[in-house]
């Protein structure tokens, strides 16, 4: 995300023909990756002086409810300022829905299907396969706004794109949950054969 995301979006956006100081893309990167990213490394290094991992997962643990209200409350927000414009263009919607519902669950099952064949743990291969699928829609929403405004149809497709991604997202987690078995049944064989 620090490295890729400003030459990929510039790459995109020329050739959409829509040009974008390159100032404003790695401002955006700054503000909304490398910012939360060091700040989380530096609380989890803090953390763990001061208690082990104990006090990581502790921490981890209080902060959960928070993420799912943010997230929640985020999700409502966005339809709150984006509700009528969805309301108004539902072929529009489902002409970007669809696209990314296909992308999401095909780059997630390639993932996934990958792990199983590398005899990963279900607890690495899970993650792996969710975090390979993710957008990063909520960036993608911080830069289309920054830049091309709240009623923009760039900030309407990346709107769209967390309406889509959440509920995927949540289906895909329940795999994972459904299949663990298949990865743990696989990896206890795996292991038996090496040793």
């Amino acid at each position: 995300m620090i490295f890729a995301f400003a030459p990929i979006v510039a790459l995109l956006l020329g050739v959409a023909n829509v040009v974008v100081p390159w100032e404003t893309l790695l401002l955006s990167v700054l503000l909304y990756v490398v910012i939360p990213l060091t700040a989380g490394g530096l609380t989890s290094a803090a953390l763990m002086n001061r208690g082990g991992k104990a006090r990581v997962q502790a921490f981890s643990a209080r902060l959960t409810p928070w993420t799912i209200i943010s997230l929640i409350a985020t999700v409502m927000l966005l339809f709150g300022f984006q509700g009528g414009a969805l309301l108004a263009q539902p072929l529009v919607i489902v002409l970007i829905a669809i696209p990314l519902i296909i992308q999401t669950v095909g780059i997630f099952a390639l993932a996934y299907w990958w792990a199983r064949l590398w005899r990963l743990p279900a607890d690495i291969a899970g993650p792996s396969a969710l975090i390979g699928t993710s957008n990063f829609f909520e960036l993608a929403v911080a830069v289309a706004i920054s830049l091309f405004g709240l009623n923009s149809g760039a900030a309407l497709a990346t709107v769209v794109g967390v309406l889509v991604e959440v509920p995927v997202m949540l289906a895909l987690v329940r795999v994972v949950n459904t299949t663990r078995g298949w990865f743990e049944q696989q990896h206890c064989v795996a292991v038996r054969g090496e040793a």
